[in-house]
């Protein structure tokens, strides 16, 4: 197991120093953003292929690697798609300019790569619990972690295709997302994205590591709710009149029917 792990971190340290590397050609530190789904499903990978070489497969790793293979590659194509030829990202604009001059190579590689591959390590706890273990997952846990991850998947990619559907029509430049799962949830993608950590740690709940393991559903769940995900584009839309109005009916993480609105008449 020892090995096994050893082998996970240092192939998270090379794969983002790569990603680094590309980065500072391109002086586009965002794209460490599309290495972030394909990251897991190399990891998934290296991890299937060492524990064939190793051991035996179980039936519940090669699922966790086929749901970790088609999120991670649907996020790697759809970000890919959306960044391509694009300016680098308002968050890492702010951040270098917080770093000042000094040492900013340096400051790159570690506050923005290595923490991507800390967090990757940590949000990677139910596939490394999976694979540091040969007992299969229960039955019952397996399915329902895999319906789990389904919906999930189901709410970001969906969420994703009407967005970006939204966005290319000329017609809704400056308007505010409001049909489809928007309707529901001003989130819908992130909704999905914590689902999808739920789903894979129900996988494991009757493995021996699924304890630790837990820390991954919540880490991510509390960073899009409360660090990196909705507050920031809350933030940034909460001047927006027309948005709002739309969060005055629309849930704003869990999905909800809208709620009715009473508009107020105004006398003169």
């Amino acid at each position: 197991m020892g090995q096994y792990l050893l082998g996970v971190v240092i192939l998270l340290v090379v794969y983002f120093t790569i990603f680094f590397v590309i980065a500072q050609i391109l002086k586009n530190n965002s794209i460490v953003d599309i290495g972030w789904g394909l990251g897991f499903v190399v990891l998934s990978v290296y991890s299937l292929i060492y524990t064939s070489i190793t051991s035996t497969l179980t039936f519940t790793q090669i699922i966790i690697t086929i749901l970790v293979g088609l999120w991670g590659l649907r996020l790697f194509t759809y970000i890919g798609i959306r960044n391509f030829k694009k300016p680098e990202d308002f968050r890492y604009i702010q951040m270098r300019k917080k770093w000042g001059q000094k040492n900013v190579f340096m400051k790159a590689y570690f506050k923005v790569f290595m923490a991507q591959a800390a967090f990757m390590f940590i949000i990677s706890l139910p596939i490394l619990s999976a694979y540091t273990t040969t007992k299969n997952a229960n039955s019952i846990f397996l399915i329902l972690g895999i319906v789990v991850f389904l919906i999930g998947l189901i709410f970001e990619s969906v969420g994703d295709y009407q967005l970006r559907t939204f966005v290319k029509n000329i017609n809704n430049k400056g308007h505010i997302m409001q049909s489809g799962l928007w309707k529901y949830t001003r989130h819908p993608n992130y909704f999905g994205e914590t689902l999808i950590w739920w789903g894979l740690w129900i996988i494991v709940l009757s493995l021996p590591f699924f304890y630790i393991s837990i820390i991954s559903p919540v880490l991510i769940t509390g960073l899009l709710l409360f660090v990196s995900g909705v507050p920031l584009l809350e933030k940034k839309y909460k001047n927006n009149p027309e948005f709002q109005e739309y969060a005055k009916r629309t849930s704003i993480f869990f999905p909800l029917p809208p709620v009715k609105v009473e508009k107020t008449v105004k006398f003169k």
